[in-house]
């Protein structure tokens, strides 16, 4: 773990993680468990949010209690694979604005190619959580960033399942402010620039598509 990068080694997390990997995980399954543990993952990438204190009645008595402070957070998917984890961070932060990015891979060059841009006003006033199960080549990802910070966003921070080292480097080079929340760093990329060991093409498989 470093300063730019925040492995979640929690059991709950690795356990879930490992079911998600086995090739003959269904579909329903995938998607159910990448919703459980992305609600573990936001609980990590929202550490450390601003506070301030709201007076309320309790049933005794009156109080200063602590409440989460500035506007409400954006999240934005990475689509499409991003809005596994989008629809379950959304169920722990239902508050939160939505924005998608879309991009998608270049076989040959595996080079992102943007299609949709739609994300919340006031970036530059929030915190922006962009979420992608995978963080591979890390193109996809730095473009995407590279987006959000073009719209204003000056305080993000990435949420992913899998990293690759090279993934992880490539951000740190393009995006040395933008720390990477993961559940696992995988050893390598394949010659595709697909994650090793990996789970396939989580896409793929969070929807039944070939």
């Amino acid at each position: 773990m470093t300063d730019h990068v925040t492995h979640v080694t929690h059991p709950l997390v690795q356990h879930k993680l490992t079911l998600m990997r086995q090739k003959d995980t269904s579909t329903a399954s995938f998607r159910q468990l990448l919703r459980e543990i992305s609600q573990l993952l936001a609980y990590e990438v929202t550490r450390g949010l601003p506070m301030t204190t709201r007076q309320i009645e309790t049933p005794l008595q009156m109080m200063d209690a602590p409440v989460i402070d500035g506007k409400k957070l954006a999240l934005v998917s990475i689509l499409r694979a991003g809005n596994g984890l989008l629809d379950g961070v959304l169920e722990l932060i239902p508050s939160a604005r939505v924005g998608f990015v879309g991009l998608y891979r270049d076989e040959e060059t595996l080079e992102p190619v943007q299609y949709y841009f739609k994300v919340p006003t006031e970036l530059d006033d929030r915190l922006v959580i962009a979420v992608d199960p995978m963080l591979a080549t890390g193109n996809s990802s730095v473009a995407a960033i590279d987006l959000l910070k073009n719209a204003g966003a000056k305080n993000i921070r990435f949420l992913c399942l899998l990293a690759s080292p090279e993934g992880i480097a490539r951000m740190k080079e393009a995006h040395p402010d933008v720390p990477i929340i993961t559940a696992a760093i995988d050893e390598k990329l394949n010659e595709k620039g697909y994650i090793v060991p990996g789970l396939g093409d989580a896409g793929d498989r969070m929807f039944g598509t070939k």
